[in-house]
């Protein structure tokens, strides 16, 4: 009979421990805003877009050049 009290005092607790830790993420705003990183990810552009420059010409004295 002991051992059942000990499982519902644990079970107790962990409910209770749950419970505290789903508050505490409700009140840090962990559930503001479920919506918007899946979009958020599809602006993320690091550069903007446009057509693509052309490679500098190179110059008179760059070894490079008579490759």
């Amino acid at each position: 009979m002991g051992t059942l009290g000990f499982l519902i005092v644990l079970s107790l607790s962990l409910g209770v421990a749950a419970w505290l830790f789903f508050l505490w993420s409700v009140k840090s705003g962990q559930y503001d805003d479920p919506e918007g990183p899946k979009y958020r990810m599809l602006d993320d552009d690091d550069e903007p877009r446009g057509r693509p420059q052309p490679p500098p010409a190179p110059e008179a004295g760059d070894p490079d050049r008579e490759r």
